[in-house]
Parts: C-alpha cells; sequence; structure tokens
C-alpha cells in the first residue's frame, strides 16, 4: 500500500510539474508554510492566500503546505516582517507600502494622487518598476514575489461628515504608520496617528482617533460601520499588496521550489485581483445598507486636495531619488495606453 500511494504522489507530482518531470519532483522537499495576513477569513486578500495555498499544492503534488493565518493573529504587519527577516514566519502580504521603513523607496507608492484607475497601477506594478521595488527587498531580508489588490483608499469617521477639504481640519486620522503618509495627513490640516491597522476598531470605538483611511473592502471586514457614521469617497492613494517570503527560508529552497512559489504568486494576482474588484464594487452599495452616510466630494475639493499634498510630493521626490522620476513616467506610459 505504501508504495501504490507514493507511485500516486510522485504520478500526480510529475503532472503537476508538467515538462519539469519526476527529477523536478524529487527537488521538492516536504514543507509547511505559515502565511499571515492582517485581513479577515473571507476578505478578498486572505482569498487570495487560499488560492495561492491551493495552487502551491497542486503545483508540489501536495508536498508544500500553504497554511493561512487571517486576522492578524500572528501580529500586525511590521511585527510579522521583523519575524520573516529572523526566520520564523515564511510569507505574508501587506500595503507595500509599509515596507519603505525597511526600503525606503517603497514609499512612492504611498504619493497621494498617484494613480487615476487600477488599469493604471496594474500596468506599474506589474512593470519594470514594480519588479525593481521588489527586488530591492532583498537587501533587507525579504524577498518579493507579486502585487495583489487592496483597491483605492477612502476617508471614514466616527462623527464630524468629510464633505469638503476643509473638514480635515483638526481631526485626528488614523495613518499608516509611514513618514509620508503622516505628512500627507497634516498637508490637509488633520493631525496623523500612526497606528497598526489591528488596533484601529478599538481606537475609534473610544474616541483616540476621529476617523482613518480605509480601502471599500476594509469597512465591513473590520466592522468599521459599528464605529464610523461617515465614508468619504476621496481615493487619495492606491497601495498595492506586496506579497513577500523570508529570505532566509526563500535560501533554503531550490531553483524548482522558487519559481513553484513565483508563479503561484503571480497566477494568484489575477485571480486576487478580480476577486478584490468584483467585491468592493458591491461593497458600496452593503456600507449604506449597514447605515453609513457617504459623501461624494466634487471634483473641486478633490483637486483643492491634490494642491494640498502637492508639497509633499515635492518633498519625498527629493528624498526617494531617482525612483520617483521612473515611477512617473511608467504612469504616463501606462495612461497613455489607453
Amino acid at each position: 500500500m505504501n508504495i501504490l500511494r507514493r507511485t500516486f504522489q510522485l504520478g500526480a507530482l510529475a503532472a503537476a510539474l508538467g515538462t519539469c518531470g519526476l527529477a523536478a519532483a524529487n527537488d521538492i522537499e516536504t514543507r509547511t508554510i505559515k502565511f499571515p495576513s492582517a485581513s479577515n477569513k473571507g476578505h478578498p486578500q486572505v482569498v487570495g492566500v487560499e488560492k495561492f495555498a491551493e495552487l502551491v499544492a497542486q503545483k508540489t503534488g501536495g508536498k508544500i503546505t500553504v497554511k493561512p493565518f487571517p486576522g492578524g493573529t500572528l501580529g500586525p504587519d511590521l511585527q510579522t516582517v521583523s519575524a520573516m527577516q529572523g526566520g520564523t514566519v515564511e510569507m505574508t502580504v501587506m500595503n507595500a507600502s509599509l515596507l519603505a521603513g525597511n526600503v525606503k523607496e517603497m514609499a512612492v507608492f504611498d504619493f497621494p494622487f498617484l494613480f487615476n484607475n487600477t488599469r493604471e497601477a496594474d500596468a506599474v506594478a506589474d512593470g519594470p518598476v514594480g519588479r525593481k521595488l521588489l527586488d530591492k527587498l532583498q537587501e533587507r531580508g525579504l524577498v518579493g514575489l507579486a502585487y495583489w489588490d487592496l483597491g483605492f483608499r477612502q476617508v471614514h469617521t466616527a462623527k464630524k461628515p468629510i464633505a469638503k477639504a476643509d473638514d480635515f481640519q483638526g481631526l485626528k486620522m488614523r495613518v499608516i504608520p509611514t513618514p509620508l503618509y503622516v505628512d500627507f495627513m497634516k498637508s490637509l490640516g488633520a493631525s496623523p496617528v500612526p497606528m497598526p491597522f489591528t488596533e484601529t476598531y478599538t481606537a475609534l470605538e473610544q474616541g483616540a482617533i476621529d476617523g482613518m483611511t480605509n480601502p471599500l473592502l476594509n469597512i465591513l471586514d473590520g466592522k468599521y460601520n459599528e464605529v464610523s457614521r461617515h465614508l468619504t469617497i476621496t481615493n487619495h492613494m492606491y497601495t498595492p499588496q506586496a506579497v513577500i517570503v523570508s529570505k532566509k527560508f526563500w535560501d533554503k529552497l531550490g531553483p524548482v521550489e522558487q519559481k513553484i512559489l513565483r508563479d503561484a504568486a503571480q497566477e494568484t494576482a489575477v485571480f486576487q485581483r478580480k476577486v478584490a474588484r468584483d467585491e468592493a464594487a458591491r461593497e458600496l452599495a452593503d456600507i449604506r445598507k449597514k447605515g453609513m452616510t457617504v459623501h461624494e466630494l466634487p471634483p473641486e475639493e478633490i483637486a483643492k486636495l491634490r494642491e494640498r499634498s502637492k508639497p509633499v510630493a515635492e518633498k519625498y521626490t527629493k528624498e526617494l531619488g531617482p525612483i520617483v522620476g521612473e515611477m512617473m513616467a511608467a504612469v504616463e506610459k501606462a495612461r497613455a495606453a489607453k
């Protein structure tokens, strides 16, 4: 029975690997990958992790098992990154700009109003600039595989609505803990409060912050409708989700195993982006049904936000160096390719 089972497993593995054949199958060891994420089960981020796990199992004949840990159960994003650099966690997916503490150029994804739509964002993330940024992570003990989707960021507040640009004045707004995001919120007149995502619900509930920014996908998933009465559509930033691997773990893998993980992450990107965007389209109607008031800023108010945030882009253009020019050129190329 053991011989038959082993023969079946090898046959399945060879089929999954296609032209790689049985020799490649022998290059794959039995492994388990811990893959945490901040979002809850059912969220498109976690659906992506589950799809990735499915593809890796198929491509390795079940020899590599990917174990999801949703809901921030292994800690906040940056704590997870430290664990990956130490080799105790194998993978994660998170806002790419959160990695600016490791590779400063990653902050370019937080430039306000950088992308007009997801088509532009995908073209840049999947192109030479996106790849260059992922490759820089290796210097800091991380390996970037692909970019997934979370959507454009909007603003939601507990009590005071934001119906015009001036309404940001004086509000305590939670921000992603990156310097650029802090400066952006200051430029709008708000008081930025850097804070891990996993602490934000309680902060809103207790009044420690007045509001925060989130993609539509995160609002009902995080039950923010329970602690926020108002949502304002701003589309002020789009941050791709970086799928990253611990370099300590990566270096233990053979070329066949590395290719399988990279291919699976990139295949998942196509699937996950569609899931995320389809869900976001439904989310806005559900948010209204849950009792939140949705505010659409007039074009002239969005123009004010753009104008007020220009000094932020100017400051970080100087700090981040050539990558900014490369990013802007890539955006313009994508924009012209309509």
